[in-house]
């Protein structure tokens, strides 16, 4: 099934000047979930309504990488735009997503890196608007440059996220156990603006799919019995 993320990737592959190899892998990988076949995800790919949407803004190579967690926003929730970011360009789709008045978005970034007057911690909408979350897609590194050079979002609040847990995400690994990865990033989001079910479904889906990809990495067998996939099964 196409969406926002897999459209992006789609779009950068057919501009690409040669083709782009994921590091430590040339495996054939399923075009559904980026796993190899053997290990493929696409029969858990899990449903759930959500009343929040999500705004995708890609680093250059991001879209591309089998690990990026942003794929897995997109499969569970179904307004899911995704841009590519660039520092002299901004894409008129997401100016316009930005501007409508349906949604009230926020741009999601560590609170220490911003003005204080900028800094939200709760969700707290206009009567009869959405939660348009913003999250920027890249490394930690990239992120906070696209951050300084995006001055179409200068005007919108930053939530800053203060979770208690410290990241599951193991497949690339941030130096700090507070960096999260997009995925995790998107869940505590949900779970802010009351979408408990969504949260939820897309925080259990990110534990498969790390399972899957970890698995296949090191040739071990999937249990489809086991806690990480029956936490999933009712949403199927």
């Amino acid at each position: 099934m196409s969406h926002a993320v897999s459209r992006l990737r789609a779009q950068r592959l057919a501009r690409a000047v040669r083709p782009f190899v994921a590091r430590g892998s040339r495996a054939e990988r399923c075009a559904g979930c980026r796993v190899i076949p053997s290990h493929c995800l696409c029969a858990w790919r899990p449903t759930v309504a959500a009343k929040s949407a999500m705004c995708l803004v890609m680093h250059d190579v991001e879209p591309m990488k089998p690990s990026n967690t942003g794929w897995l926003i997109a499969d569970v929730i179904e307004q899911t735009s995704a841009f590519p970011w660039s520092r002299t360009e901004v894409e008129p789709g997401l100016l316009a997503l930005i501007a409508d008045p349906q949604w009230q978005p926020y741009i999601v970034f560590p609170g220490e890196f911003v003005a204080p007057q900028r800094v939200v911690s709760e969700v707290r909408l206009e009567p009869g608007k959405r939660p348009l979350f913003i999250l920027l897609d890249a490394t930690w590194s990239e992120a906070r440059k696209m951050f300084r050079k995006s001055p179409y979002l200068e005007h919108l609040p930053v939530l800053s996220l203060q979770p208690e847990q410290l990241s599951r995400y193991k497949l690339r690994r941030s130096k700090r156990d507070d960096h999260f990865c997009t995925a995790e990033v998107a869940a505590l989001c949900l779970e802010l603006a009351d979408d408990q079910a969504a949260s939820e479904v897309l925080d259990a889906y990110l534990d498969v799919f790390s399972t899957h990809y970890l698995s296949a990495k090191f040739q071990q067998a999937i249990d489809p019995d086991d806690d990480v996939h029956t936490r999933l099964k009712p949403y199927l």
